[in-house]
């Protein structure tokens, strides 16, 4: 049995070898529902809609919080009352395990 995404914890990688291939990403997609992958999959990206600047900032605040203590950290577009949320690894050149754990772990968050 595998341990659930949001369960698990980003490592350090680097170089291409750790790149997911399309397939692997497509099936760790089903797990989050509402992300899509963009940028001709090299992207994994969701819209979190909240009614007001103070839920979008709170949690943009707990999200740093996941994305420090990971040291896997998203691209995010912050507005009054929705916030964009890209993951990608940078040193792998697309995506990795991390930037789908993360994703999970914004999915626990959103959930509470």
């Amino acid at each position: 049995m595998s341990i659930p995404l949001n369960q698990q914890h980003c490592r350090p990688l680097s170089g291409p070898e750790h790149r997911l291939p399309a397939d692997s990403c497509q099936a760790l997609l089903e797990q989050l529902p509402g992300w899509q992958l963009a940028e001709d999959g090299q992207a994994l990206c969701k819209i979190v809609p909240f009614e007001n600047y103070y839920q979008t900032m709170a949690f943009v605040n707990a999200l740093a919080y996941i994305a420090h203590r990971e040291d896997h950290h998203p691209d995010l577009g912050v507005h009054y009352n929705r916030c964009a949320i890209r993951f990608s690894t940078h040193d792998v050149g697309g995506l990795s395990q991390n930037d789908f754990i993360c994703a999970a772990k914004a999915e626990n968050l959103l959930a509470q």
